[in-house]
């Protein structure tokens, strides 16, 4: 047992939804210790005026167990 945080960040990706999250969880492992899980709470892009989707956006919520 332990006792648990949760930070929201926003990851943001040129390729993909799912880099991302993976950009989100990396910066926050720059910092945080223990990060034991990921959640994501909504998907956004950016588009041009072509239509292509240009910027891949992730509201992610990200855990991790508080030293005692």
């Amino acid at each position: 047992m332990g006792v648990f945080k949760v930070i929201e960040l926003v990851g943001h990706s040129d390729k993909n939804w799912e880099d991302a999250v993976q950009m989100a969880v990396k910066e926050a492992a720059k910092t945080i210790r223990g990060i034991t899980g990921v959640e994501v709470l909504n998907w956004t892009g950016n588009v041009n005026e072509q239509g292509d989707i240009v910027g891949y956006k992730a509201d992610v919520q990200i855990a991790f167990q508080v030293e005692n």
